[in-house]
């Protein structure tokens, strides 16, 4: 019906397409649910693109034309004797008057589509922000002990010791971030378990939550990268979860199973083995942001992301490792992924060196640096928090003019030092000291 009146007369077609996009601001605004201002901005985009759409083509129809030269058009129509039609120029019609209207009803089609669906992101966006924000996390039954004296070293450009949630790095398959209701979510533990059980996010935020600083790092961070972040991470022990469920014997892989598909799978003997293992829902004493899991996700202390940290978790399957891969392993990944001992420079001067080392579940024992190719000097370490969490570390030095080379490594707990083998991140996370460069005057 549009489509008729705008080819009479395109403020028809144009009024029309504006009515019904007030229409839908309206309704949007008198549902509560509909997410508010984002909706609004949805239909009035969408509404736009359909304005502009319609001119497009309507311009493409009724584009340059002659009269014919067959017929006279009489000075006035009337009702029994209509204007002689418009016939196209020859020179400048045809097909591909007929492929660009396509091309441009193709276009006008996508940015529509894009337009309405990036409002939709936004509204959706802001309706779970909203809740998010009404959401209450309980007290942990284990708190994780404050930070010693002496954690944070107070260096200006070292990276703190807990990063902020805005600042943590981001690494996921999710083209847009799933923006998932936590009163429509629930969480399923299946598989070679004797008791498999569902649970809502109410019935795991009433569970005993424990609290603890782990520090994650991807498998695709370089050497001296930052896709690796310290946080205070708050939800329920995995161990609890597979107890209550009861693993059955040759049940080897916990595989993690994301709201859009996603996989990630460890060892079972991992999540049983004492360390901190949880479905986590806060981060840095907050509910996840949505951007890093909410409502629920995987924390597996020891582990790259890649094998164990899957977001907006959905389901926990109990499986044999190697019956199942996940995601990125049959993409050349290895198949575990212990992170390996790493340490970094933040800070170089000619007066300080300093940075950060982490080798979760082990610790770190030392950190050394050394100078223009020139002995190793140990550093000093900042006091430690946790075996699960960096540390961070600097040495004061006294540096002459000129270019310098400074390299760090680090020895974990287990009295394993870095080897200065520099290897690729792939298949199972890359090796090496990071090394730079710097000119003091």
């Amino acid at each position: 019906m549009l489509g008729v009146l705008s080819a009479r007369r395109f403020l028809l077609g144009a009024a029309g397409l504006a009515t019904m996009t007030g229409v839908g601001v309206a309704a949007s605004l008198a549902d509560p649910q509909a997410g508010g201002a984002g909706s609004v901005a949805a239909g009035l985009v969408a509404g736009c693109a359909g304005i502009l759409t319609l001119w497009l083509l309507m311009g493409l129809l009724t584009g340059p034309a002659r009269s014919s030269p067959a017929r006279s058009s009489p000075a006035r129509s009337s009702p029994v004797q209509a204007p002689a039609p418009a016939v196209r120029d020859p020179g400048g019609g045809g097909v591909a008057d007929r492929k660009r209207f396509l091309v441009v009803a193709a276009a006008a089609v996508v940015v529509a589509g894009a337009g309405g669906l990036g409002g939709r992101v936004l509204a959706g966006r802001k309706r779970i922000d909203e809740i998010r924000q009404a959401i209450r996390i309980p007290r942990p039954a284990r708190r994780a002990p404050a930070p010693p004296a002496g954690a944070e070293l107070g260096i200006a450009g070292l990276a703190p010791l807990y990063v902020p949630n805005d600042e943590f790095y981001r690494i996921d398959t999710a083209l847009l971030v799933p923006q998932v209701d936590p009163g429509a979510w629930s969480l399923e533990v299946k598989g070679m378990v004797d008791r498999p059980f569902e649970l809502t996010y109410a019935e795991l935020l009433a569970m005993p939550h424990t609290e603890a600083d782990v520090t994650l790092s991807c498998v695709s961070n370089e050497v001296g990268g930052g896709l690796v972040g310290n946080a205070r991470w708050q939800g329920v022990l995995l161990a609890d979860l597979l107890n209550r469920a009861g693993v059955q014997r040759g049940a080897t892989q916990v595989l993690g199973r994301s709201v859009d598909g996603f996989t990630a799978g460890f060892p079972t003997s991992v999540a049983l083995d004492g360390r901190n293992a949880m479905v986590a829902v806060a981060m840095n004493g907050e509910p996840l942001p949505a951007s890093h899991g909410f409502p629920a996700r995987l924390v597996v202390p020891g582990l790259y992301g890649y094998v164990s940290a899957t977001k907006w978790l959905a389901k926990i399957e109990l499986t044999r490792f190697e019956a199942v891969d996940g995601y990125w392993i049959p993409r050349g990944w290895a198949k575990e992924g212990p992170i390996k001992t790493q340490s970094r420079i933040d800070v170089a001067s000619g007066q300080v060196i300093a940075g950060v080392a982490w080798a979760p579940t082990r610790g770190i024992e030392r950190v050394e640096v050394r100078v223009d190719g020139g002995r190793w000097q140990e550093a000093t370490l900042a006091a430690p928090v946790s075996d699960d969490t960096w540390r961070q570390w600097f040495l004061r030095w006294d540096a002459a003019p000129g270019r310098h080379v400074i390299a760090v490594r680090a020895t974990d707990g287990t009295g394993e030092t870095q080897t200065a083998e520099r290897t690729d991140v792939a298949p199972d996370g890359a090796s090496g000291h990071h090394t730079i460069q710097l000119d003091v005057a």
